[in-house]
């Protein structure tokens, strides 16, 4: 496959077709998934069989490299038949780029070696990592670690201190920060993950206690900086890619959402009333108005990505500019889905209350999709903001 994968609208459809082949078993899997909140070992097999953890994996350490077009795409696909499967894809594929950062044998140790290889991180607010000869030790706690139960490694992101206790200033003066690339097995679990929605995913918290780590399974998150790799994919960075993923997993669930209302309206009859709900016309409107919002949502998710994707193969960097479009896009794309989802609950009446009814799931997990980084309605500040020249906060663009 070409680095330069298509940049149309559809994709690449050999790897979304892999997604495709996939999704029954996920939809299949979504109960267990559910109770035990855990992706089952069999839906893992078929998954890693499909490569599916690989999609942004670099193609020197045996990953497929996918456009974000097709990145989305598979997200998408997969969302539809169970939202905590595909946010573990998408999360494991924007960590799965860390390879690109790495010294080439590295990453072919962690990544190319083992077809089972995939990482997951969290946040930890009060964590440290010490100089010491050959590297570095590390302590503390980081939580939301999306996938880390079927991770093989775990990053621990760190501010960085010199050996004496004093922080490691780079050139401006700033305390400088990596991340650090630990084995699950050197980790202490905590299980924190009793949640409204995503519960699959299992965004447990772990720990690290003074834990030696080698200076070259540490890397920095700004790819402008590091990047061994020079493909398109590389010069755009990992935080546009969990944008335009976690954007297609909220769609995904609004897709879902909407097509199994449609099964239900047309023949449920409310309490009380004489034809079924596809007679309303209020509610005829208001499926309308979810499915062209959802639709032009997702449009200018694709097509703003498609035209900047095709710039990066042409040989440039994103810009500030093409960040804050995907930045709006994607968030965007994901208060709509929330619309879809809702309009859909809502409509359904007490059918959809109950639990582990589709509806109501897919409403639990779109509800904490929206809770999360992604879905801050505080994006759309950063970009009006930049937008006027006002101070902007770049810090998640």
């Amino acid at each position: 496959m070409l680095v330069a994968a298509s940049a149309d609208l559809a994709g690449d459809p050999d790897v979304i077709a892999r997604a495709a082949s996939v999704r029954p078993m996920v939809a299949a899997a979504s109960d267990d998934i559910e109770r035990d909140r855990r992706l089952p070992a069999p839906l893992l097999d078929r998954l890693h069989d499909a490569e599916l953890f690989r999609l942004l994996l670099p193609r020197s350490s045996n990953g497929i490299e996918t456009d974000p077009v097709t990145f989305f795409h598979v997200i998408e696909t997969i969302a539809q038949a169970d939202a905590s499967t595909a946010w573990c894809l998408s999360q494991a594929g924007g960590c799965a780029m860390s390879a690109a950062y790495l010294d080439l044998p590295v990453a072919q140790a962690i990544f190319g070696d083992d077809p089972r290889a995939v990482l997951a991180w969290g946040p930890g607010p009060k964590v440290r990592a010490v100089e010491c000869e050959g590297g570095y030790k590390v302590t503390g706690v980081w939580a939301f670690a999306s996938g880390g139960r079927h991770a093989s490694w775990l990053g621990a992101h760190c501010p960085i201190f010199q050996a004496d206790g004093s922080p490691r200033l780079d050139d401006h003066g700033v305390q400088q920060e990596r991340t650090m690339l630990v084995r699950t097995e050197d980790v202490v679990w905590t299980d924190i993950w009793n949640t409204v929605g995503l519960r699959g995913t299992a965004s447990d918290q772990f720990a690290l206690d003074d834990v030696f780590v080698r200076a070259d399974h540490s890397i920095t998150r700004e790819f402008d900086r590091e990047c061994r790799e020079s493909g398109p994919l590389y010069r755009m960075g990992s935080g546009t890619c969990y944008q335009v993923g976690f954007a297609g997993v909220a769609c995904g669930i609004a897709r879902g959402a909407l097509d199994c209302f449609v099964d239900i309206a047309r023949n449920k009859v409310p309490r009380g009333g004489k034809s079924p709900l596809r007679d309303n016309a209020v509610v005829q409107s208001g499926l309308a108005q979810a499915e062209v919002n959802l639709r032009a949502a997702r449009g200018f998710v694709l097509q703003s990505m498609a035209d900047i994707w095709k710039q990066l193969c042409a040989g440039t960097s994103i810009t500030v500019e093409q960040r804050i479009t995907v930045r709006m896009a994607a968030t965007h794309a994901i208060h709509k889905g929330r619309e879809a989802v809702d309009f859909a609950y809502n409509a359904a009446g007490a059918t959809a209350i109950f639990e582990n009814h589709p509806l109501e799931r897919r409403f639990r997990d779109m509800h904490t999709v929206t809770q999360q980084l992604q879905g801050r309605s505080s994006h759309f500040e950063t970009v009006g903001a930049w937008m006027m020249g006002a101070d902007a906060d770049l810090t998640f663009v």
